[in-house]
């Protein structure tokens, strides 16, 4: 676990705490390490969740997929984020979503009572870790917010356009990747592919983006 402090340093979870105060908190909530190959589920909609989980490496989606097969990314985790923080209140019932690796992942694991509540110890930055427990899961609320605005959107053009707004203003850059594939992103903001292919190709003739593959510019709209 040593190899991962930097990592956990860095996270909202563990923000404010120390080297090897990180190292001590590990024992007291049971930190375990799980990898998964590209393309394994590492939970199954229907399963029962007991942990909190930060990704070390790789990419996550969490999905859903009806009875039909029609797919709907609803989140990408990447490393330093934190995940399954939904199930942490008793009787939360089970998993509502997939959560699968695009690409070879590890994954740390926290025994969630042993958060929640303060060790015999008194570890001194317990308290502070409950507490950015709770910092990070209303940010996450905020981006449960955004999506929920793409969603909301009529169009496909519109939706392409607020998510894609987004990300320039997300990553303070009008050229940018997105990590999506073309059917990811068709899938995240559930639209046809095709269909958002189309816009796509009529956005660039427009000169208002361009594109490769998974790269983007967004160019100003001339008056």
């Amino acid at each position: 676990m040593k190899k991962y402090i930097s990592l956990l340093k860095r996270t909202k979870l563990f923000s404010g705490v120390g080297d090897d105060d990180i190292l001590s908190m590990l024992n007291c909530l049971n930190a375990a390490v799980r990898e998964y190959n590209k393309g394994e589920y590492a939970f199954r909609q229907g399963e029962y969740i007991r942990n909190l989980m930060i990704l070390a490496e790789g990419r996550l989606h969490i999905q859903k997929e009806d009875y039909w097969g029609n797919l709907n990314i609803l989140n990408e985790i990447r490393p330093g984020e934190m995940f399954g923080e939904a199930y942490i209140v008793p009787n939360s019932g089970t998993l509502m979503n997939d959560v699968i690796a695009t690409e070879t992942s590890t994954v740390l694991f926290f025994d969630m009572e042993r958060i929640l509540t303060v060790c015999p110890s008194a570890c001194p930055f317990h308290t502070q870790l409950i507490k950015n427990m709770f910092y990070t899961i209303s940010d996450k609320n905020k981006s449960l917010v955004q999506k929920l605005s793409y969603m909301s959107e009529r169009s496909t053009r519109e939706k392409l356009l607020s998510y894609l707004s987004d990300e320039a203003k997300r990553q303070n850059s009008s050229s940018f990747s997105i990590p999506f594939n073309r059917q990811q992103l068709a899938d995240f903001l559930s639209v046809d592919r095709s269909a958002m292919s189309n816009e796509l190709c009529k956005l660039r003739d427009e000169s208002m983006l361009d594109f490769h593959k998974s790269e983007f510019t967004l160019y100003e709209v001339q008056k």
